[in-house]
């Protein structure tokens, strides 16, 4: 195995969160090499032993028991999403790696219909944020200057990652930008957890590794998060401010897949952007 991988590069960013007084250990001043917890810091929080310690986070051990893993995770104060993310990757470091390249994901006729049925802006995104349909409120409010047909062309998709990092207008259409691409960054996290064999999702990374500067300063942190419902005000080039909470909602029958809606306080101002904004869209 080249280098620590995902697991050990997982375990040496929490790891260097960590000061000794967070976990209650004393730290008499002496000058420290490294940011956060030392190896055997940690270890010994942990109960295993040093070498053990060292050799799971350089990617040498491949075999760590469940019981192993609570104890680190525990030492390591990681939250429910992390813990299940440190699960993911040990499972991942166990497996062989299959060079397969996936199949375009498809859009199921019930998801389909299931979209139809929206009222509000929605959209389907895929295991990499790739967004495999949108309904037409949905694509003038987060992608208008885009062709809506783009998503039926498996080359052509728009990926909201990208979006947010590479496109000018997409940069601009959320205020509060930096809390979005953070939470974005979380999410594309846990995809690469669950998903760590997929070859364009590894090539979706190195494409914003290579473009974007911001988005290398935050994978680097390796925080957990899912994007589950979270409320943001969009600055749109149509109707002006118009603050929309995004929901996250899984689908059943493509667990893969998630049905991203757009809601509005009944009566606001913001429903009525959206009003606006449908007619807008009708007459386009």
């Amino acid at each position: 195995m080249d280098g620590p991988g995902p697991l050990g590069d997982f375990l040496q960013a929490r790891r260097a969160r960590l000061r000794p007084e967070d976990v209650g250990l004393r730290d008499f001043g002496s000058r420290r090499r490294v940011a956060g917890l030392r190896r055997e810091e940690l270890a010994q929080l942990a109960g295993v032993s040093v070498s053990y310690y060292a050799r799971l986070e350089q990617g040498m051990s491949r075999g760590a028991s469940a019981e192993v893993l609570d104890a680190i995770a525990r030492a390591l104060r990681l939250d429910d999403h992390e813990r299940g993310h440190l699960d993911r990757l040990a499972g991942a470091a166990r497996r062989t790696p299959r060079a397969r390249r996936p199949r375009p994901e498809k859009l199921h006729d019930e998801t389909r219909d299931l979209l139809s049925t929206v009222d509000a802006p929605a959209l389907v995104l895929g295991r990499r944020s790739d967004v495999l349909a949108w309904n037409a409120l949905g694509h003038a409010l987060l992608g208008g200057h885009l062709d809506f047909h783009a998503p039926e062309d498996p080359a052509r998709r728009p990926n909201t990652s990208r979006m947010l990092f590479l496109d000018p207008h997409c940069q601009e259409l959320y205020a509060d930008r930096k809390r979005k691409i953070r939470a974005v960054v979380g999410s594309l996290r846990i995809a690469v957890g669950r998903y760590p064999d997929d070859p364009l999702l590894a090539e979706l990374i190195g494409e914003l590794s290579m473009k974007s500067p911001e988005f290398v300063a935050l994978w680097s942190d390796h925080r957990v998060r899912p994007c589950d419902a979270e409320s943001y005000e969009l600055r749109h080039p149509v109707v002006g401010s118009v603050r929309v909470t995004q929901q996250t909602l899984s689908i059943a029958r493509s667990p893969d897949q998630s049905l991203i809606v757009c809601t509005t306080r009944a009566g606001s101002s913001d429903e009525q952007a959206l009003t606006l904004l449908r007619r807008a869209a009708d007459m386009s």
